[in-house]
């Protein structure tokens, strides 16, 4: 016989719906949270685990002064080595204490592969090197040797101070020293013979034994057009160190 209408439910059978209910939720859970670690598993299996996802290949790019071989031994990548055991940061720390390299990017192309992106420093300036084999240091603008050479190259002005070739690293002049000579025009860039620094003022000594004071490296494109001016009165001194003040000495 039914209930008559606007009477409420027994209590024994709200009861029992709400622990229905309850279980249901309780099921649920446990289906997801199982579904949920199988996953996990799986996928730590996969990069852990298997040999789906390992270094089957270490391809460095951008060297040629330091050999493939060099960068390779240094970065400790080993094949078999799973990808996702990679530090790309600690790998490209390792490669960036070789001295020709100035900096390192290190690529994880999955899901095989480890790229190795070399930047190798760029010679700039020529240090003599007294006693020993002699010869010349190949120095880059931050003064870090880059190479050794019996004889000094033509393109790469000789860079004379009182300083040892260990203190050059890091020298503000230097850097300053290669800064202006990248700014200077063609013309004028191939005919330095040597350059120096006195007092934080660029000195250039051409081929033929002028002398170009440059300065800082400052306004680098109006004192290039001066220069280019003066050098038409064929003088042996040009001071073009101070804005809007040029001098020449015969």
């Amino acid at each position: 016989m039914s209930e008559p209408e606007g009477v409420s439910e027994r209590p024994e059978a709200s009861e029992r719906k709400i622990q229905r209910a309850s279980q249901k939720k309780i099921w649920r859970a446990i289906f997801f949270g199982l579904a949920m670690t199988g996953i996990v598993a799986g996928v730590t299996w996969a990069l852990l685990g298997s040999k789906l996802l390992v270094v089957r290949s270490v391809v460095v790019t951008g060297t040629h002064l330091v050999p493939s071989a060099s960068v390779l031994a240094v970065a400790g990548v080993q094949p078999g080595t799973p990808m996702v055991r990679v530090d790309a940061g600690q790998v490209a720390a390792r490669v960036e204490a070789i001295r020709q390299v100035e900096s390192v990017q290190v690529v994880k192309s999955w899901p095989d592969r480890v790229v190795i992106e070399v930047r190798e420093r760029t010679s700039a300036l020529a240090v003599a090197i007294s006693g020993g084999p002699g010869g010349f240091d190949l120095v880059d603008a931050a003064g870090v040797v880059v190479r050794w050479t019996a004889s000094r190259p033509a393109r790469f002005p000789l860079y004379t101070s009182g300083a040892s070739i260990a203190a050059l690293r890091g020298d503000p002049s230097v850097a300053m020293a290669a800064s202006v000579l990248a700014d200077l025009p063609l013309g004028v860039r191939g005919s330095v013979r040597s350059v120096s620094v006195p007092d934080g003022q660029v000195t250039l000594m051409l081929g033929d034994g002028d002398v170009v004071v440059w300065g800082d490296s400052g306004n680098a494109a109006a004192k290039a057009q001066v220069l280019a001016i003066l050098m038409h009165t064929h003088a042996r001194y040009y001071d073009v160190s101070a804005p809007g003040i040029a001098m020449t000495k015969g």
